[in-house]
């Protein structure tokens, strides 16, 4: 499926985007796959732990619309993986997780127009259901965004869907390594927001496996 193509992950450096880089690179042979993010120091490290031909970086932000043509230039198939993710802070720096999570969208919708992007898949969160949070909220946006760009590609062939995973177990500022680090320093009682809240979890490897076969049955919406 992923055989000969072309690939760009945006949020490359972040936790899933290492996961399907590591997953991608041990399933398939695709001509290119190239990890899209701002981040240099986690693209040097990224460089130094895999090491195959195939793998391009491009550092850039997705409110650059002009730099995202750039990078989806003769790219087959987009991750959407960038994204402001923590919920206390959204409540404080409302517009910058808009200016990403919902512009950002934007601007990699009308990219992957423009570049005539085969399949392009937004990877989103279960805090996107009947949202209260303004990170859920711009979650809801984007996907809605995402849905409704199938209807503005015409007769080009560019296709969009959604992928909406729970929390990865584990990942970079997840409520794992603060519980871990809560019982090495023999606390007896974990806080938790709500006991009667439902907390989903996947690890990185079952998250990236099914964002990959989502490639295969995705048809658009």
């Amino acid at each position: 499926m992923l055989n000969g193509k072309s690939i760009l992950i945006t949020g490359g450096t972040g936790t899933l985007g290492q996961a399907l880089v590591k997953h991608i690179l041990a399933n398939y042979k695709p001509r290119r796959l190239v990890v899209f993010s701002r981040d240099e120091i986690k693209q040097h490290e990224m460089a130094q732990q895999f090491d195959n031909e195939c793998l391009r970086f491009f550092i850039g932000d997705i409110r650059d619309k002009d730099r995202l043509r750039r990078a989806f230039n003769d790219v087959d198939y987009v991750i959407h993986a960038a994204a402001l993710k923590h919920v206390n802070q959204a409540e404080y720096d409302c517009t910058e997780y808009v200016k990403t999570n919902v512009c950002g969208t934007e601007n990699v919708i009308d990219a992957a127009i423009d570049c005539e992007v085969e399949k392009v898949l937004l990877i989103s969160t279960d805090k996107a259901v009947n949202p209260i949070s303004l990170y859920g909220s711009t979650k809801l946006t984007s996907e809605k965004l995402f849905v409704a760009a199938n209807n503005m590609v015409g007769k080009r062939k560019t296709r969009f869907s959604v992928v909406r995973l729970g929390n990865i177990w584990g990942s970079r500022g997840s409520v794992i390594p603060y519980y871990k680090k809560l019982v090495e320093q023999g606390e007896e009682y974990l806080p938790v927001t709500n006991r009667l809240m439902t907390r989903f979890f996947i690890n990185s490897r079952d998250a990236s496996r099914f964002t990959v076969d989502c490639f295969n049955m995705m048809q658009g919406g």
